[in-house]
């Protein structure tokens, strides 16, 4: 599990690189690319079996994955990796969270409240434009993480998750190569790009499934508040970002009551399921 977010985040990084000349989008484009090769080779989907129900799904998946990919790493580009990675977190948090009348979960949900406010302080520096795109990913990954419920249900292993990958991979080729030929890509950003997709896709893919088999699902689901902080870590090391004390806190916060209410959640529907 530390593995998987460890190289997550390092993939995000070493995109990072690549911005300056590949752009976000060019970046986002070849991860895509990167990402939908590896699930279709995994999940191995039978399209011509999809009914036009279950492509509505699949296409509004992949809508959601392709926004939400480009709007966190445009946010990376204008405020930063940790701060990027933690606001969206905020999308997860909010759908464990959505439902509850618990106190905890109450709690939980006007402490990261306090804290974005302490993130996204008003500065003569602030880039509110970049916090915009962070939260607009944190709401796609809302999005994404209640659909593919459904599209867990509706289509059986990987195949969903895998056609969705194919279709947003579909979306980027013409936007993609449309940066790729404006940006007059060097190797080294396009093996950036390329490293990105693969530390942020195979290797967290194939470590999750290899998670998943040792640890309970709600655990997993716990462990991933871990994320903003690797992704804090790896961009000092990185892309040398600082934060300040106040934003730590902050960030310890969101993290905190991420995974209170990822767990309490987890809870409530074992408690639900054997009742």
């Amino acid at each position: 599990m530390m593995g998987s977010g460890l190289s997550n985040q390092a993939g995000a990084a070493v995109g990072a690189l690549a911005f300056p000349v590949l752009g976000p989008v060019g970046v986002v484009a070849v991860r895509q690319w990167v990402a939908a090769a590896i699930l279709i080779a995994a999940g191995r989907p039978r399209l011509r079996c999809f009914t036009r129900a279950q492509w509505r799904l699949v296409v509004g998946l992949a809508a959601i994955f392709a926004t939400m990919n480009v709007t966190l790493y445009a946010a990376i580009d204008r405020i930063g990796l940790g701060l990027a990675v933690t606001l969206e977190f905020l999308g997860p948090l909010t759908v464990a969270l959505l439902g509850s009348r618990r106190r905890i979960d109450l709690v939980c949900a006007l402490a990261a409240g306090c804290a974005v406010v302490v993130l996204t302080r008003p500065q003569p520096s602030t880039d509110y434009f970049g916090i915009a795109l962070a939260l607009l990913a944190a709401g796609c990954w809302g999005c994404y993480i209640l659909l593919n419920r459904t599209v867990g249900k509706r289509l059986p292993g990987l195949e969903g998750s895998a056609a969705a990958a194919a279709v947003s991979a579909v979306f980027y080729l013409p936007v993609g190569a449309a940066s790729l030929l404006a940006h007059q890509p060097t190797v080294e950003a396009l093996m950036c790009a390329l490293a990105a997709g693969v530390l942020s896709s195979a290797v967290p893919f194939l470590c999750d499934l290899l998670a998943l088999r040792r640890v309970p699902a709600s655990f997993f689901g716990v462990f991933m508040s871990i994320n903003p902080v690797c992704a804090t870590l790896i961009g000092m090391l990185v892309l040398a970002e600082r934060l300040d004390p106040a934003s730590w806190l902050a960030m310890a916060v969101i993290v905190t009551a991420n995974a209170v209410a990822v767990g309490s959640s987890a809870r409530r529907e074992r408690s639900s399921l054997a009742a």
